[in-house]
């Protein structure tokens, strides 16, 4: 067992603390991809009908079949490989404990004399006699891809492998990658990229102009697209081929572009590129495994689904009006790691240079304060509503208001409110660059005073002398990944406790934890144990790598964002915990115990968790549903925040008649900020 380190949230100061793990290499394992990768029976089936494709052709060139196999991540595709026929394969993998686990993989399966892992970066290979591979391949086969398509690297790999790791002229599985776009119109979706204006108390809140004019963020937004209705957006081209990678010939990292012509075939605002890509396992194109989201599949209930590949929104530079019948032309450029794209008519096109558009960068510093969540969490009309009605119902004009969430907006509405004076602790000067941008585009900017400086070390000097009246937070903090993180707020409210008057507000003034159990739809398949590959005779995983996937032994919830993964509830929601922020963080545990029973039949894969914020006894902020659960069980999530998951290690069967119920255990750890919890099955108390 092997040390390492890990980065965990520290609820109590909000800050990102390195902590030793006693969890050796296994736990690393459990968190990647690899099981919904294995659990991707589509992908799974196209690549080895590919590959028995590809070592037929070359056995019926009388050549032997020498196979490159770069990413093998199980050995998977290897021991496909052989059993197709192949004579022998190089198995390439730089990550050491999977390259470790794929080794097991292989020798239990009887396939260690025709399959040697390199745990190498493939870019670091050698060959010859005294090299890491003693000849060429003539079989190249790879799972390089993300979501992008080439986010991991693949075209420097492909180059390279080209250049010195295979035979020209060799088979490659897969053939072919082809990248597809369609530019839409969609309120929802943009409201991810720009902050936009809206109305508090009557008066307007406008962005600052840096804001509107920047390009935003280069990285692309990988999302369930899937979970996108159609009615969410407005088709403003036809779905437009962009290019395609041969990877049976040399490949180029080189910066390139692609431009597609078409016809606006409705008006609307351009502002979103939805993008996805499908793989050509054969030279003919007959055996394809498609990104495509469900949607795009006549019988949208038969796409397959997978995690590890999703698909891409992409936001414009800028938003630009389209009539129908324009004629327009859409670019992708990529360098050798990331796409972007770029919208022009034909005309502008003409008289434009032929250098193609340069990467989008964040030049107002916003798209690197928010993530595009927070950019929809702050445009959420209703949520703004409930935040300026709490404020309204404690404000008054002598108010002393202190903000201590991270790049909030708080502080700007209790100003617009008639705050006396508003203090507001920013985490980071680029945050307090932001909202100061914010304030002075709204003539804001002596009412509100950013002070860039921690809870514990905030003074009387710093806020004047003034006594807080009004403590208030969303909250909202950047270093969060788990709902109860945002406890934080509880410890800076602790903090500042001693500036604060004997009859303060605090806003919000209490949490809920929350909790449901549910049977989801697809998202189990991450966490579910991986026996034999279905249509293939091999066991990809051994009882090693089996516990590395068991991850949840520790006892650990995971965060999701549970609206691209839809499940259904197999108990009420209730309420299991309770914080009174009025009070200070308590020395002592919290806990509570209880049970729910079962009210719907199904298969229960975990339970999910979020919080609450009571900003004050009659408004309420959910960080989870949205709305009540259906008859049926449907259930409806924020799309801002992500909830909590606490997988079962294997599911349990609900009658639905409550005779049965998930027993639940939590205690707070107050020196910690963390939630401890345990669940079991047992029969239920009305029975």
């Amino acid at each position: 067992m092997m040390k390492t380190f890990c980065g965990r949230t520290n609820p109590t100061s909000g800050a990102l603390d390195w902590v030793e793990s006693e969890e050796d290499y296994h736990q690393e394992i459990a968190r990647s991809c690899y099981a919904d990768m294995l659990h991707d029976h589509d992908r799974n089936e196209k690549y080895y009908q590919g590959i028995r494709a590809a070592v037929a052709r070359l056995k019926a060139r009388d050549e032997r079949v020498v196979v490159l196999d770069i990413g093998t991540g199980t050995g998977l595709l290897s021991m496909m490989a052989i059993t197709a026929g192949a004579d022998f394969s190089y198995a390439v993998e730089v990550f050491k404990p999977m390259a470790e686990a794929a080794q097991c993989i292989i020798q239990k399966n009887g396939f260690s004399d025709k399959i040697k892992i390199i745990n190498k970066h493939s870019t670091d290979v050698t060959v010859g006699p005294d090299g890491d591979m003693q000849e060429k391949a003539n079989l190249l086969i790879t799972e390089l891809f993300d979501t992008e398509l080439i986010g991991e690297g693949a075209l420097p790999s492909y180059e390279h492998a080209h250049q010195n790791l295979v035979q020209e002229g060799c088979e490659a599985v897969p053939h072919r990658a082809t990248v597809y776009a369609q530019l839409v119109e969609s309120e929802l979706l943009w409201s991810w990229a720009q902050l936009q204006s809206m109305e508090v108390e009557g008066a307007r809140l406008v962005p600052p102009p840096a804001i509107g004019h920047c390009a935003g963020a280069h990285s692309v937004c990988d999302i369930q697209l899937s979970q996108v209705p159609p009615a969410c957006f407005t088709p403003l081209s036809p779905l437009c081929t962009m290019f395609s990678v041969d990877f049976s010939k040399p490949v180029s990292s080189a910066s390139q572009s692609h431009s597609s012509k078409f016809v606006a075939q409705s008006g609307g605002r351009a502002q979103v590129v939805l993008s996805w890509w499908d793989l050509d396992m054969d030279p003919s194109g007959t055996i394809v495994c498609t990104m495509a989201p469900s949607w795009m599949y006549p019988q949208p209930t038969m796409a397959p689904w997978r995690d590890h590949w999703m698909q891409s929104v992409y936001f414009l530079p800028v938003e630009s009006q389209v009539a129908p019948g324009d004629e327009l032309s859409l670019t992708v450029c990529h360098d050798d790691y990331s796409l972007w794209y770029s919208l022009q008519s034909l005309s502008q096109k003409e008289v434009q240079s032929e250098s193609p558009p340069s990467r989008p960068c964040c030049t107002c510093q916003a798209h690197l304060v928010w993530t595009r969540p927070r950019f929809g969490e702050l445009n959420d009309r209703r949520r703004t509503e409930s935040y300026v009605s709490a404020l309204r119902n404690v404000l008054s004009e002598d108010s002393v208001c202190l903000s201590v969430s991270d790049g909030s907006l708080l502080p700007v509405f209790a100003r617009m409110l008639g705050a006396k004076k508003v203090f507001s602790l920013e985490n980071s000067r680029m945050s307090k660059k932001v909202i100061e941008q914010v304030l002075e585009a709204n003539s804001m900017t002596g009412g509100v005073e950013l002070l860039e400086i921690r809870p514990e070390q905030l003074s009387s000097q710093d806020v004047g002398e003034e006594q807080i009246s009004i403590l208030m937070g969303e909250p909202f903090f950047s270093s969060s990944l788990l709902p109860w993180h945002s406890l934080s707020f509880w410890y800076r409210r602790t903090a500042v406790a001693g500036l604060l008057r004997p009859s303060v507000t605090i806003l919000p003034c209490s949490a809920s934890l929350h909790m449901v159990a549910v049977e989801f739809q697809d998202l189990w398949r991450i966490r579910a144990p991986c026996g034999t590959c279905e249509g293939f005779d091999v066991t990809p995983m051994d009882e090693m790598v089996q516990r590395s996937l068991d991850f949840r032994e520790s006892r650990e919830a995971e965060p999701h964002p549970l609206w691209e993964y839809p499940c259904r509830a197999l108990t009420q929601s209730a309420a299991v915990m309770t914080f009174d922020f009025t009070r200070c963080v308590p020395q002592q545990p919290i806990s509570s115990q209880g049970s729910l029973p079962f009210i719907r039949n199904g298969r229960c894969h975990g339970v999910a968790l979020w919080m609450e914020m009571h900003l004050t006894d009659d408004i309420t902020v959910s960080a989870g549903l949205t709305r009540p659960i259906t008859e049926q069980g449907d259930c409806e999530w924020t799309r801002h925040r992500k909830q909590g998951v606490y997988f079962f290690r294997s599911p349990w069967e609900s009658s639905g008649d409550g005779r049965t119920a998930v027993s639940y255990s939590f205690t707070f750890e107050p020196s910690l900020g963390d939630i401890k919890m345990d669940f079991s099955q047992c029969t239920s108390v009305s029975d």
